[in-house]
């Protein structure tokens, strides 16, 4: 079945939410991993959310760009959402980004205090 033009707009804003929700979800489990101290997997996790952010802003700058060279495009309030969802991502997943190695100093220095702690008599 082919697209009509306007199921495009919301093919677009649906790939983006599918993707930026997906980065989203990746985002909180890296979290989550960071609580447990698992911070290879939250690592891991980081790297995948990015990977589907990256593939919504694709989505999103392309759609931009036919916009900025003339050709018409009609409001879409589901592409709305869809550009709310893929900044709320973004920026969750920066913020988790830049806890990481925050909280794995932490870890690190916690340690290395248990560890004297334990080797004094």
């Amino acid at each position: 079945m082919s697209t009509t033009p306007s199921q495009a707009p919301n093919d677009e804003a649906m790939k983006i939410i599918i993707n930026a929700g997906k980065g989203r979800t990746d985002t909180y489990a890296a979290l989550s991993a960071v609580a447990e101290g698992d911070f290879r997997r939250a690592g891991e996790l980081l790297e995948s959310a990015d990977k589907s952010v990256s593939e919504a802003h694709v989505v999103h700058t392309d759609r931009i760009q036919q916009e900025a060279s003339g050709e018409p495009t009609a409001y879409s309030m589901l592409f709305t959402h869809a550009e709310d969802t893929l900044m709320t991502a973004y920026g969750e997943l920066r913020l988790v980004r830049k806890m990481l190695p925050i909280f794995e100093n932490y870890e690190t220095r916690l340690r290395a205090l248990e560890e004297r702690e334990v080797a004094q008599p």
